[in-house]
């Protein structure tokens, strides 16, 4: 299973600009025998709550349908980054899974919102403008199940875990940590979370912008289920090809038994 991971210099405040260059990149992983294309966060959207509302569309709106239309067209999987998704009064931030079809498999809404405040790094409050949503979310392919999250999701393993259980050998997560978070966790937690549920992971972030008022730390990068960094893009704009054999999950989970071996009588919580 060949997955592109297509590192955009996306939110440039132009949002038809920033689609079109997200389908020209498609089309280029198309071209190199691409199954999945995997684009980064807000890929059309700027990383910043006061954008949010304003590019925001309903279901079935102009990037959705962008992208369900080139699944069709050139006959491959697209994990379509997120994008600020409205729903009455709410705003969410929500991936759109699209099949070799054209039709949607799956939609994720980012379950944790990234509320965080580092003393002399960065600030960033998305609830002051977007909602929680409440889904674990797998979908099927031809190649077995895929999870998806985004981003914050990502930093909690329960949630990593659950995916796991249901079957999941890849997770997909576009993402945009930022220049405090990155560097310290990036690479860590993506190779932490492929070991601790033996599978594969694929974090993708829009390229680093450094007039851009969230700078974005880049580094899209795929992990096998040991731990093994397969691929890493630097800060630039780029594609980045990872080939997956799937089966390498099956391997390491017989020769390492963590999932099976759980003690699940044990890890209820107790209140003392």
């Amino acid at each position: 299973m060949r997955v592109a991971l297509i590192q955009l210099a996306g939110g440039s405040g132009d949002k038809k600009a920033d689609i079109a260059l997200a389908r020209e990149k498609i089309r280029e992983a198309a071209a190199q025998g691409a199954d999945i294309a995997v684009l980064p966060e807000m890929f059309c959207c700027p990383y910043e709550t006061s954008a949010f509302r304003s590019y925001g569309e309903a279901e079935g709106g102009e990037a959705q349908a962008a992208l369900s239309a080139l699944s069709k067209e050139l006959g491959l999987y697209i994990v379509g980054g997120s994008v600020p998704e409205l729903e009455g009064d709410r705003v969410y931030n929500t991936s759109y899974v699209y099949g070799r079809d054209g039709v949607r498999l799956a939609k994720h809404r980012k379950v944790h919102l990234f509320d965080i405040d580092v003393e002399g790094g960065q600030r960033f409050m998305e609830s002051d403008t977007l909602s929680p949503g409440d889904q674990i979310t797998t979908f099927e392919t031809e190649f077995g199940t895929m999870g998806l999250c985004i981003c914050f999701d990502f930093r909690f393993e329960e949630q990593a875990r659950l995916m796991a259980l249901r079957g999941a050998k890849v997770l997909f997560v576009p993402a945009a940590f930022n220049m405090t978070t990155g560097p310290a966790h990036w690479e860590l937690m993506f190779r932490q979370r492929s070991v601790d549920n033996q599978c594969f992971t694929v974090g993708v972030s829009p390229a680093r912008n450094e007039s851009a008022s969230y700078v974005a730390y880049g580094n899209s990068m795929a992990v096998d289920p040991w731990g093994t960094v397969l691929t890493r893009c630097g800060g630039e704009p780029c594609i980045q090809y990872a080939d997956l054999d799937l089966s390498r999950a099956d391997f390491i989970r017989r020769q390492l038994p963590i999932l099976s071996a759980r003690r699940t009588d044990l890890y209820e919580i107790k209140e003392v």
